[in-house]
Parts: C-alpha cells; structure tokens; sequence
C-alpha cells in the first residue's frame, strides 16, 4: 500500500513521467477515454434533465481492470491527464469507473512534461473542476444529439451513412459558400503599364499610377486599345524623377503559437494537415527518446489559445539571444503578448519548447524529418517573438513623363532582426540612388494584361482561420472537425490542397441551411462556443443551455420529418430509359454523389453511373479502344469521380482507371512515371503506374513537382 499510483492518458507521456519520480510512484496510462456515451443508442436522457449515461467502451474493458486492482493497492492515485476540458472530463471518469474516494484522490496539471513542472504540479494538487467537466459533458451530449437526431434524417431524406454535426456542418457550409462565390464570379479584363527605367548603370521597374493627376484604379484601363492609347502618348517622352519619399518602418515579430496558428503555419510552410501537425505535436509534448536521457517531453502542451510564455521560459529565451544571437537583437524588456479571445485561460502557455537549449540540430538524430520540421518551426517561432522587430527602409519614388506618373517601390532590409531567425514574408527590392528631377532612360515600355481572379478556395489553414474568427470550435476541436468533413466525404481536398465540396456536401449543406438554419448558423455556432465557456468557468449551468437548444430543435425535426420526401431531394427526371425494363431512369444522389437508377425501383435495381443528357454522352467518347471487344472508350462518372467504361456496356463490362500522369519517374523503381490517384474516400495520393509490380506511394506531393 506504499505506492502512490499517476494515471495520464498516454504510454508515452507516462513514459517520460516515470523518469521524474521517485521509485514509489507507478505510472500508468488509461489510454485515453475509460467512459463514454454508447454507440449503439443515443446514451442521453432527454426526458430527465439530459442526464448522460456513460458507459465502459469494451476497448477500455481490461485496461479499467488493471486501474482498478492497482488503485486498491496503492496509498493514494493521482490524476495527472492532460490540462484542458478533455483532460479534467478524463479525470472525472477515472474516479467514476475506479470507484476513487475523494480523500485518496489527487488530481495534479502541468503544461510541460519536465521534472520541474511534474515536481511544483506534485506540490500543488487540487479537487477536480467540475465546471470544466460539465463544459466537455455539455458539448459532448449537444454533438450527440445533433448527430443522433439529424443524421437519421439525412439517412431518411438523402443517403445512409451520412452525418450532421454541429461545428463539422458549420465547416462544410463556409467551403460551400465560398464554391457559391467562385462559380458566381465574373471574370474582369484589366491592363497595367509598366516602365523598364534605368539610371546609370542599375535598372528598375515602375508601374503607371497617374494619369493627369488622376490616380488610376486597378480596372481603369480596360482592354488593350486603351493601353496602346497610353503607349502612344508616352512615345518620345523624358523620365524624370518627381518626388522622393523615404521612411523607416518596423515589423514586428509574430507572436507564440497557438493551436490554431501552429496549425496554419504549418500547413503554410510544412504542407502538414492539421491532423498531422496534432499527431507530431502529441508526440513532441508527451515525450521523444533523447539518447541517454531517456523519453524527453520537447514541447508544452499544445491545445491552447493562449499567448503567454512563462517569466522562467522568458528568462531562459532571453539568456539565449544573448549568448548564442547577439545582445543587439534583445528587446530591453520581454515581450509579452495578450490574446483577443475572452475565452483564452491565460494560465496556459502557447506552445514552446520545453528548454529553448534543446536546439533542433541537437536533437535532429533523434527525430524523425517530420518531427524535426515541426519542432523547428515552434523553436524558431518562439525565439523570434522575443526578438528586435526588423527595421526596414521603405523609398517611393514618382516619376513624371508628360501627363502620366509612375511609381517605384523600394525597400531594403536595415537590420533583420527577428528575421535572423523565422522568415516571413519580407523581399527587399533595391533601387537606385536617386535625386529629385534626376533624368532616366527608358529601357523599355510594356503593357501587362490581367484578369480578376475568383475568391480563393478555402486551405484547412484559411479555414481554421475563418472558424476561429467565427468564434467557432476551440484548440481541441479544429483537426478533428477538417478531419471529419474530409472523412465524411462531404469536403475534397485537391491537388492545390484547397478544400472543395463534393456534390453530396453540397447538398447536405443546403439541406440544413434551408432547413435547420440554427444548426448552421454562424452566431448560433459562435454564441454556443461562448455558453460552453461560461459553463467552464461556473457563469451557467449545462443543463438549461442544452435544453434552450433542444426543445425548438426537436420540433421541428419532427415537422421537417412530416413535411419533406427523399424523392424532391434527391431525384430528377431524364429522358434516359433503363436498357433491362425500359422504365425512365432518374438522377438520384448517393452517399458518394449523383448516379442513374431505374424508376422501376425495387422491380428493376438497374444503376448506371451518371451522363446527365445523350449529348454530354456523346462528348465524352475517346479515341481509345475497348481491349476487349474493339469498341470505343467512354468517359463515365462513377461513385469515385470518372473512369473509362466501354461504350459496347451492358454486353461489355470493360472498365479502367483515368490516370493523370505527372511526366516524373518513380523514385522507387525508377521505371514507372508517378500518377495522381485517389482512395476510397476521396484523398489525393501520388503512386507508381507499375503498379502491384511497385508499391511506390505517398500522400505528400512528390518535391519535384511543386516547381
């Protein structure tokens, strides 16, 4: 009965904790939830006041046991899981599926799996939060709810195994509109002037911005005869510098990772999904094995909206600049950077390393190129928010020629600052040294034409970006809601890796934005995130914001149910007739999007993958041959997008792939080219076209290709 006995959630953290304590601690890991709403029925009482009914996921089952017997045996338990909702949710459920007493039961936090956190955490145990429990039990029991009650509908009304969620629709409606937007979109022709100058020695461009003291709007010059008007008024003309002006301006460095901009940036600069940059992240913070110091946590925790740094770590990041930097790119004092989010804790931490000394070239042999590139960015990132901003001089230089003004643009980097250390976005552009009504020579003068661009797709950074401004979803939430969308089928990722919707989200997304507006609604969505947080910190009970919810929810769920069919929802009529009964064929949508099947359904179950009109049948026909019985290929568009089919169908059943091919050879074989796939659910994959000979693939965009 001597052991004092640490549950956390993971292996590997209780790995890296065990090297911490004394030899009469046990660590053990619950790995992950030990309670949790069944799967196979809705688990909620709606009738008594919401109350949940957890259950022993049968996963859990043995690991439970093994708790239980330990706890029986040991003096006292401590409840070391993570530090957020999730984490005290965990802890609450450990005492409940344990049977803890509160007097042997300790529950202790830390940001940071290092001794001097697990030691001043083991000195400071509290009572488990129970305001930050029900926050986790309320958003759990409002998600399953929405899910358990929409989703039938949607399996009803559309297409089984489709699903509703309540920030996951939110996510699918912003990449729908945004699609809304681009298809929308009208294209504009604009044309700009530009003049190749030079003084001396040194060229440089400048761009026509005045024409007779009237600036020029970026759409003013409209097509080519109006920049050829503007060529020849500037033929046999002298450049003159008119105007000069100078200034130095300041760019500071950005601020310590968040989740959310740990996630953004990293998809930015590493390509990672916010999936991926969770999962390296986890394995950062819970513990990596350094040689002969044995499992190291490298970073502090990482789901967390706050932007605070401890004055140790501060101390610790300073001391470095110094040493290792120079003293000239120390600010006199530490920067402190406050969130906007009301409903950041501040206590947290942003995400940093644990010891700023663990540089990644240090530690590079022990991590995989993934981890490192992570790592490095969160090191980088947190060195340079406790850096000298850049100092950059900025020159405007207007020239004049006749009636037309033009502009150059200069800037030059005057001390770099924390961009020593974590590159932005800062090019430097030198011009020449140059006086007011100094004469230049004109090179060459051109006219550019351009096209306005359509609103960009949404990236899962600009998307986490957009529900973050939202006030939508927490730290904890972002990867899994992208992760779910993408899973679902409802969202796509292309080959840019920009997010588009699939005809399936599209209209599930219509369906809940015409009938269950609340569900997708931006300040319903945002104004729940808001009551979860007054739950976390005691302002509201759980209950009465469920069932405020609810109610009006429910009913007309139940009217929605009486008043829409499957048939408006999903079917259109064509004029194709089914080649087995001769039945109209309709257009009906599935899971994975639209296909033809016979009017004559359950009589004939005859389906065929969609040609909207005999024409567009007609059109997709090529040049190739059937193998099989010399007819021509067709292009069809199955459940999985479009593949060749033979026009001789139903007599012949020959089907094959499209491959888009990339022109770059297999790294593996060095025989096969590298062809774009797609898997079963949708994503993009780059593999051999050997294939089974060649088991070359990857989900990363091979590096040659994104030149």
């Amino acid at each position: 009965m001597s052991k004092s006995l640490v549950i956390v959630e993971s292996p590997t953290k209780a790995k890296t904790i065990t090297k911490f304590l004394p030899k009469d601690f046990k660590v053990e890991s619950s790995f992950g939830h030990v309670r949790d709403l069944p799967k196979s029925k809705l688990g909620v009482d709606v009738e008594n006041d919401f109350q949940p009914k957890y259950v022993i996921p049968t996963k859990a089952k043995k690991q439970v046991t093994k708790l239980k017997d330990l706890a029986k045996k040991a003096a006292n338990v401590i409840l070391a899981t993570d530090e957020d909702r999730e984490g005290e949710a965990i802890a609450w459920h450990l005492t409940k599926a344990l049977n803890l007493k509160d007097q042997e039961t300790k529950r202790i936090t830390f940001h940071e799996i290092t001794p001097k956190a697990v030691e001043e955490a083991l000195k400071n145990p509290r009572d488990i939060d129970m305001n930050l429990v029900d926050a986790q039990q309320a958003r759990r029991i409002l998600d399953r709810l929405v899910g358990y009650k929409l989703s039938p509908f949607l399996w009803q009304k559309v297409a089984r195994g489709l699903s509703a969620g309540r920030v996951q629709s939110v996510a699918v409606r912003l990449v729908c509109e945004k699609e809304k937007e681009i298809q929308v979109f009208k294209q504009e022709e604009y044309w700009t002037i530009e003049a190749d100058l030079k003084k001396e020695k040194q060229t440089f461009t400048a761009q026509l911005i005045k024409e007779k003291n009237k600036t020029l709007k970026k759409l003013d010059i409209k097509n080519a005869k109006q920049a050829d008007t503007i060529l020849n008024n500037l033929k046999n003309t002298n450049y003159q510098v008119e105007a000069i002006e100078k200034k130095e301006t300041k760019k500071q460095p950005p601020t310590p990772f968040t989740t959310s901009t740990l996630q953004q940036e990293a998809s930015r600069k590493l390509g990672y999904s916010a999936k991926q940059t969770m999962m390296l992240a986890q394995r950062l913070y819970e513990g990596i094995e350094l040689g002969s110091q044995g499992s190291v946590g490298l970073i502090t925790y990482m789901r967390t909206d706050s932007l605070n740094l401890s004055n140790y770590s501060l101390d610790n990041i300073r001391h470095y600049i110094t040493e290792q930097i120079g003293q000239n790119y120390l600010p006199d004092k530490a920067r402190i950077y406050k969130t906007k989010s009301k409903s950041a804790q501040e206590a947290h931490e942003a995400i940093r390393p644990t010891d700023i000394n663990n540089t990644p070239e240090k530690i590079k042999q022990y991590l995989d190129p993934k981890q490192y590139k992570l790592y490095n960015l969160i090191w980088q990132r947190t060195l340079a928010c406790q850096m000298q901003p850049a100092i950059i001089d900025q020159t405007k230089i207007n020239i004049k020629a006749n009636d037309y003004t033009f502009r150059a643009n200069g800037s030059v980097i005057k001390f770099d600052g924390f961009l020593k250390i974590y590159q932005t976005a800062v090019k430097e552009n030198i011009l020449p040294d140059l006086n007011e009504k100094d004469a230049l020579n004109l090179i060459e003068l051109k006219k550019l034409q351009h096209f306005t661009q359509p609103p960009a797709r949404y990236t899962e950074a600009s998307l986490i970006k957009a529900l973050e401004e939202y006030g939508i979803g927490r730290p904890s939430t972002y990867a899994p809601t992208l992760s779910t969308i993408q899973e679902r089928n409802y969202v796509l990722k292309n080959d840019d890796k920009k997010l588009q919707p699939t005809e399936i989200g599209n209209l599930v997304n219509d369906i809940l934005v015409e009938h269950f507006p609340q569900i997708v609604g931006y300040n319903f969505t945002a104004q729940m995130e808001k009551n979860l947080d007054k739950i976390a910190t005691g302002e509201k009970d759980w209950q009465p914001v469920i069932e405020k919810f609810y109610d009006p929810f429910i009913d007309n769920l139940k009217i929605k149910e009486k008043e829409i069919t499957k048939k408006e929802l999903t079917e259109e009529e064509t004029d194709i007739k089914c080649e087995k009964c001769s039945s109209p064929m309709v257009i009906k949508m599935g899971r994975f999007g639209k296909f033809l099947a016979c009017s004559n359904y359950p009589e004939c179950k005859n389906t065929q993958p969609l040609f909207v009109t005999k024409e567009e049948q007609e059109a997709q026909e090529t040049k190739e041959k059937c193998p099989e019985c010399d007819k021509p290929l067709v292009v069809k568009i199955g459940r999985f997008g479009k593949f060749l089919a033979c026009s001789g169908y139903p007599e012949c059943k020959f089907t094959k792939q499209i491959q888009k091919t990339t022109g770059q050879t297999c790294p593996k074989c060095k025989k096969g080219e590298i062809v774009v796939k797609k898997s079963k659910r949708g994503k993009i994959f780059w593999a051999c076209n050997r294939y089974p000979d060649c088991d070359y693939a990857s989900w990363e965009k091979p590096k040659e290709l994104e030149q």
